[in-house]
């Protein structure tokens, strides 16, 4: 089972995984992107506002919400679920934590939700990640 203190290398790692686009005319100068990619690595599992991202920024929501798209080639809605359902599927590797627990600690308001987010923008249900998962890990 993965310990409380690993919590932070395991969301440190998941979000260093979404890159920027290079160069993208018309999006986030360098130092917002930093500072953005930054908060939405400590913060991503709670729950956000399109107002409180863009204040990160200096930005109106609605500068930054294109400023986003542009940058990362995803609305922050989507970079953020993104980030989410990467936790969920990390921690449904250890079969040991419930998927209520894990949903919750994901950001998603309930096992419900998760499952229905995972099924649309990963076509498995978690309980079919997690079957997955204890197969890959019993032919090695």
């Amino acid at each position: 089972m993965r310990r409380d203190d690993d919590l932070p290398a395991l969301l440190s790692e998941i979000a260093s995984d979404r890159a920027p686009l290079p160069n993208a005319k018309g999006g986030l100068s360098a130092r917002h992107t930093d500072q953005i990619q930054q908060f939405l690595k400590e913060n991503f599992s709670r729950k956000l506002s399109l107002s409180e991202m863009a204040a990160v920024c200096d930005l109106s929501p609605y500068h930054f919400a294109r400023a986003f798209s542009k940058t990362f080639g995803v609305s922050p809605y989507q970079y953020v679920l993104g980030l989410r359902l990467d936790l969920a599927e990390k921690l449904l590797a250890d079969s040991r934590m419930s998927i209520t627990d894990i949903a919750d600690l994901a950001g998603f308001s309930s096992q419900s939700h998760l499952t229905t987010m995972m099924k649309k923008y990963r076509n498995a249900t978690p309980q079919q990640v997690r079957a997955r998962q204890g197969q890959s890990q019993a032919s090695e």
